[in-house]
This record gives structure tokens, C-alpha cells and sequence, in this order.
């Protein structure tokens, strides 16, 4: 199963990214995802489920560490590991 997993972290700083955004960034741009987008107000990466829940966690864990007062979460299923649509 593939998944997609939508985030943003708060407080938001548009002068400077705060240090849970940058955690945030930092485990899903290591993550070897198959896709990740980061922007200034959201933030998506795709994958295998395992691997993209095992992200998830990693980073609900080091944003609240880092200073994160809310996490807006989604996640998409996508379909299986061969890219079929798994609706």
C-alpha cells in the first residue's frame, strides 16, 4: 500500500521557520521517501506505508520535542506498491 501524508506544524514564524518546522523537514528530506514537497505552509511526502508511518511517528516525536504546539495531519492511501489505485 502506498500512502500520501499532508502536514504543517505550529506555531507559524513567516519570518523565520521555527525549530519544529525544521525538524520536521529534517525526517522527511531523510527519510528515502519516494516524494517529498516542502513548502512555507504545508508539506506532503509519499511512500510505502511502513515507511511513511514510521515517518509519521518520527516526526510527531521531534516536532512536539522541538517546540510544535499543533500538528495538522492527513493521510492518503494511494494505492498498492505497484501503483494501482487500492480503492
Amino acid at each position: 500500500m502506498r500512502l500520501r501524508v499532508e502536514f504543517t506544524t505550529e506555531p507559524f514564524d513567516l519570518e523565520e521557520a521555527p525549530a519544529h518546522a525544521l525538524a520536521a523537514r529534517e525526517v522527511v528530506e531523510t527519510a528515502s521517501l519516494d516524494a517529498v514537497d516542502v513548502g512555507p505552509f504545508g508539506n506532503t511526502a509519499e511512500g510505502g506505508a511502513e515507511r511513511v508511518l514510521t515517518v509519521v511517528d518520527t516526526l510527531l516525536r521531534r516536532s512536539l520535542a522541538a517546540g510544535a504546539t499543533r500538528i495538522s495531519l492527513q493521510v492518503n492511501v494511494l494505492g498498492d506498491e505497484s501503483g494501482e489505485d487500492g480503492r
